[in-house]
């Protein structure tokens, strides 16, 4: 009896080794393998493999295998004819606001989700020249999945057997009797809690606290633990032989039964400049007792072509219309201290030669522009109101001598005696624009101040109400030292121009630049470049951005009889849900431009109307 049923296990074996085999080599040769395919509407498990698409008849002849019926002579057709699966390769998908969303079935046939097995699948997609590895997808049989979880227990077991407690190794038993038998005055202290050092009983019982400890220690048994503790990477690796994985993984499911699985696997990633197609194929290993048994063979490409509303974009380039004047005017100011009543430049003086230097690169930046002649720089220094007006003329006038006489040297030679001087000897103007933005000296001082200043026909006596202010201080430690400045005008004319305006165009490279981000997928830039303009490509960026509403707006201000901005006005109606005036101007889009009804099959805002007018135009 017992040989029996050896002989009957050893049979099962025999047959499962068979039938493994078999399913290996199919696997091998691509007979069975995962699909892949575009995502249709799931069926009912009972479902499966019934006809989805099937062969039409011809009306030519089918040629299949055939017999010669014995009794009636004639031909009779053999072929049992199985219902075929027909699963498209590609699929047209939209960017949308700079992402695509791609999705495909994975079929695993039964033959591979057999208990003792595990499966697991990369989908791989490729873009341009890289080849990006997606979340991969793990189908694991009941067996397989147990035995994983039963060498964690393992594992879990043999952490347990692992000491902590350091104090399980001493004997602590025969300890108390060494101390209770030979030192009993020690061994009293076993319940008090106070504190003795090691020297201390080394003196009552003639050895250390170590030393006792050590005699009394299971050594052997510490050594196998500690033996245990430096082989717990090499246990882990010994009983869970392939870890159950989280991270990386869309998919970890356990197969229960022999059936099959379809796997919906949806995935959406950022698009590229010019990215018109992204193929997905899946690539996989089969594992059985935590190795790998076999790898299992490429699938399928799957091909998606990309729709971008970037390829939309009007690319004509835009040029602006630029009014040029002959003359030409430029200025600008230094802050230079001078010594009270003096006008010598001093450039170690508070920030003069920083300023100097400034003024000296700008004047540098006239002489490089070619196109420009300049006509004369005039130098205006100025003074605050403190002191007399006629003192304060005669200061300002040698003032702006001194600074001609010194940024003289920084000049073509040609250019010195268009060198000029003027005296601002009170910045009364300055003043009052200055205190008319003061927030420190309340509205009331300012007010007061601007009434004392709108008549200066006596500019002393206006100055001495001012010093009979409470705020004098802060005007003259504050204020004052502002109107001390040197302006720099530069009065120019171009080279070679008669007239006192010439009209002329050129490039815009703010709005190219704009169309260059619409191109490259950055709608964010696009849109603040291209509001402005309010024109088609403003509307596609908007559209991109998924501003509908503001590309509404836009595209209602164009002309209707644009083919392309009728498509767009299409889509953003669609997009808002207004379908039946999308309809109408899908239409008109189509009378304008025919080609429009094959662009709309990539746009899924537009298929619908497409279809329609598929139907219409047959």
């Amino acid at each position: 009896m017992f040989s029996e049923f050896i002989r009957v296990l050893l049979v099962l074996f025999l047959l499962a080794s068979c039938t493994n085999y078999k399913i290996m080599k199919k696997i091998g040769t691509g007979e069975i393998n995962v699909g892949i395919g575009v995502q249709e509407d799931p069926q009912p498990q009972e479902d499966r493999g019934t006809v989805t698409d099937s062969v039409a008849p011809s009306d030519g002849p089918i040629i299949m295998n055939a017999i010669k019926d014995s009794e009636t002579g004639e031909m009779v057709a053999t072929d049992v004819i199985h219902a075929s699966r027909v699963t498209a390769r590609f699929r047209n998908v939209p960017e949308r606001a700079g992402f695509v969303t791609i999705g495909f079935d994975v079929d695993v046939p039964a033959a591979l989700t057999r208990s003792a097995w595990k499966l697991e699948m990369c989908p791989r997609m490729i873009l341009h020249e890289d080849t990006l590895d997606l979340d991969a997808l793990c189908i694991t049989g009941q067996a397989y999945r147990e035995a994983q979880l039963r060498g964690y227990e393992r594992y879990r077991r043999f952490i347990e057997s692992i000491i902590s407690d350091p104090d399980y190794f001493v004997r602590v038993g025969q300890l108390e009797i060494f101390l209770a038998r030979y030192f009993p005055e020690t061994y009293a202290m076993k319940t008090d809690s106070s504190f003795v050092s090691d020297p201390m009983a080394e003196n009552l019982f003639g050895v250390t606290q170590r030393e006792a400890l050590l005699h009394y220690r299971m050594k052997w048994k510490e050594m196998t633990n500690e033996k245990r503790k430096r082989r717990r990477k090499e246990m882990y690796s010994k009983y869970v032989r392939d870890p159950i994985v989280s991270e990386g993984i869309r998919l970890d499911t356990v197969v229960r039964t022999g059936d099959g699985l379809l796997y919906r696997y949806t995935h959406r990633f950022r698009s590229r400049p010019g990215l018109k197609k992204a193929t997905v194929y899946l690539d996989g290993d089969l594992y059985e007792k935590g190795e790998r048994i076999l790898s299992m063979p490429r699938s399928d490409d799957m091909t998606y072509y990309i729709s971008s509303l970037s390829t939309l974009a009007d690319t004509s380039p835009k040029y602006r219309m630029l009014i040029l004047e002959r003359v030409a005017y430029d200025n600008t100011k230094a802050l230079l201290d001078f010594a009270q009543g003096r006008s010598e430049i001093d450039t170690l003086l508070g920030d003069n030669a920083s300023e100097l230097r400034r003024v000296s690169r700008c004047i540098g930046d006239v002489v490089a522009r070619e196109e420009f002649v300049l006509d004369s720089l005039v130098i205006s220094a100025s003074c605050s109101p403190e002191g007399r007006y006629d003192y304060n003329a005669r200061l300002a006038g040698a003032r702006s001598g001194a600074v001609r006489d010194h940024i003289s040297s920084v000049v073509p030679q040609e250019w010195k005696d268009r060198l000029k001087i003027r005296a601002v000897p009170e910045n009364w103007e300055q003043l009052r624009l200055l205190v008319s933005n003061d927030t420190v000296m309340g509205s009331a001082a300012v007010g007061r101040l601007m009434a004392m200043t709108e008549d200066l026909a006596r500019p002393d006596d206006v100055e001495k109400r001012l010093a009979a202010m409470p705020q004098y201080r802060y005007l003259r430690e504050k204020v004052y030292p502002k109107l001390r400045s040197v302006k720099f005008d530069f009065y120019l004319h171009r080279a070679g121009m008669v007239k006192d305006t010439v009209h002329t165009t050129e490039l815009d490279t703010v709005y190219m630049a704009g169309v260059e981000a619409l191109k490259g997928l950055d709608y964010k830039r696009a849109v603040s470049l291209l509001r402005p303009y309010a024109d088609y490509n403003t509307a596609l960026a908007y559209m991109s951005a998924e501003y509908n509403h503001s590309a509404l707006e836009v595209l209602e201000s164009l002309d209707d009889d644009d083919p392309k901005v009728c498509y767009l006005m299409a889509m953003v109606l669609a997009r808002l849900g207004h379908a039946e005036g999308a309809g109408s101007c899908f239409r008109r889009a189509l009378e304008l431009d025919p080609y429009l009804r094959h662009r709309a099959n990539l746009d899924p805002e537009m298929s619908e109307f497409a279809a329609r007018a598929a139907e219409e135009y047959e």
